[in-house]
């Protein structure tokens, strides 16, 4: 039995450390990671497949690294494999140790791939050592680099993207509008930069004297913050009948922190959205699922600045079924309003993005207190909508994506710039891409980016876990005692019985 036993375990063994060696040398891999990370994403097989020159990526990475620094060497090795096999040897790649000469490492960091430290433990000590982990990929006379990859992290994206990057010959051009107060595209580093991929983004400033030019599909209007003139929306008007496709992120209202009081703010543009089939509200949303904002507070001689829960910073994280919101998981908004649908039926009407089920909305004018203890009773609403698309069938069809809050894709000035959450940049991105009718990376920009907030209980169920983490192992430690000496006793009861029945 026992020898049947082993010979079973041991046919198991070899059977797997055979797949794996298959999978090595013929690069076979299944993937069970929840947004198949290692599966190739249909953007990436086109983006491949449209490949009319061979491209070369080289690989910058050290030799000699740790176990789990070198898996992502061997990670990146497998994709460019992937890569080559689908692109019918358009994709060739080499590795190359920058480590081996200077020569080579002075051109490599000339390209801007720069090499980080990373502790090393050798003989009980810890040390660290200079690595390399990036690559370049090379296109006739152009180049893109990928300056670190990140260990664990997506790489389909990074390399994908650097590929379209440089492959295409001719971007469109996306305009975004100014004059009116909008934030310069320098104050929205992250979205110009991940916009610049696909598309070139160029400033707008509508006047008295010039039009919208005739080669532009899609305009950004960002956060205006002036009124703007009725000629203006006009131009506007003007660019939706010939099919134009707009993008709005407009503040409804607004608040100085620093005041803490929220006003309404009124550009003109609310009126104009109105014509067109979406109201967005006069009104803060407050939400339970928030962000937290920074203030002083008072310990004796000294003041201390302390995070707290502001629920007028609402952390979204439930989305429809639209590519515009596809793999989207936690946007964060400031001062956001309600987008609602005016009725009017010849205007499609998609609600994008919502509150969660704890969640409210305020009237403005409001004061913001910091101070204010909030209870479950003040979110008494749920899933409101704060971003809509809007889609005419009849007529001249146009597109119009609106999100109401105008701050959530602007990084600051230079001097203050924040950085900003992932899915904020590509809730705008995605909503680019899907107004130009280019729908084709989306799925892929948010691949790999995982958001696992840890979950929200009420003080009921906190209290009831936590007495249960303290009693549940105390009473399993005396069951199993009570068990063991009725078990025990049930033992020496039969045995007394056996010795009295041989006694007699």
């Amino acid at each position: 039995m026992k020898s049947s036993i082993f010979t079973t375990v041991a046919l198991v063994i070899a059977i797997i450390i055979v797949i794996n060696l298959l999978g090595n040398e013929y690069h076979l891999r299944f993937d069970l990671t929840e947004d198949k990370q290692y599966t190739l994403s249909t953007a990436t097989k086109n983006i491949l497949d449209d490949l009319e020159e061979p491209i070369t990526v080289k690989a910058y990475f050290s030799k000699n690294l740790p176990p789990h620094i070198s898996k992502t060497r061997q990670d990146f090795q497998d994709i460019l494999i992937e890569y080559a096999s689908l692109s019918d040897g358009q994709i060739m790649y080499e590795f190359i140790d920058p480590g081996d000469k200077e020569s080579i490492e002075q051109d490599v960091t000339q390209k801007g791939i720069q090499p980080v430290l990373i502790n090393v433990r050798e003989k009980d000590q810890v040390k660290q050592q200079k690595a390399f982990l990036g690559a370049t990929i090379q296109l006739g006379e152009k180049s893109e680099v990928i300056p670190f990859i990140q260990p664990g992290a997506a790489m389909e994206y990074g390399l994908s993207t650097a590929i379209k990057k440089i492959a295409i010959e001719n971007k469109p051009s996306i305009g975004f509008i100014q004059g009116h107060g909008e934030p310069p595209l320098g104050e929205m580093i992250q979205v110009s930069e991940q916009l610049r991929v696909l598309y070139e983004p160029v400033v707008v400033t509508l006047s008295d004297s010039t039009s919208i030019p005739d080669h532009l599909k899609t305009l950004a209007l960002i956060r205006p913050t002036d009124s703007i003139p009725q000629n203006h929306l006009e131009q506007l008007d003007s660019f939706l009948l010939r099919g134009g496709r707009l993008l709005v992120a407009i503040n409804r209202v607004q608040s100085e922190m620093r005041t803490l009081y929220g006003i309404a703010l009124n550009t003109g543009l609310e009126k104009w959205l109105a014509e067109k089939g979406v109201d967005v509200r006069e009104n803060f949303i407050v939400d339970a699922k928030c962000g937290s904002v920074s203030m002083p507070q008072q310990f004796g001689a000294f003041t201390l600045q302390t995070n707290v829960s502001f629920p007028y910073v609402p952390v979204i994280g439930t989305f429809s079924d639209h590519p515009i919101t596809s793999g989207l998981e936690s946007v964060m908004l400031e001062f956001a309003s309600e987008v609602k649908s005016n009725g009017d039926s010849s205007v499609a009407f998609t609600p994008l993005a919502f509150s969660s089920e704890l969640s409210n909305t305020i009237p403005a004018p409001q004061l913001l207190s910091l101070e204010k203890q909030w209870t479950e009773g003040d979110f008494p609403l749920e899933n409101i909508p704060v971003a809509a698309a809007l889609e005419r069938k009849t007529g001249t069809p146009y597109r119009i994506v609106v999100i109401g809050d105008g701050d959530f894709p602007v990084n600051g000035p230079p001097q203050q710039q924040r950085r900003l959450q992932p899915d904020n940049v590509s809730l705008l991105s995605n909503a680019i891409d899907w107004l130009q009718d280019d729908t084709g990376l989306i799925e892929l920009r948010t691949k790999g980016v995982v958001s696992r907030p840890i979950m929200e209980l009420d003080e009921t169920t906190r209290l009831i876990l936590k007495y249960a983490n303290f009693l549940l192992p105390i009473a399993l430690a005396i069951g199993y005692g009570i068990i063991r000496a009725q078990k025990n006793r049930m033992v020496r009861q039969k045995r007394m019985n056996e010795n009295y029945e041989e006694v007699e």
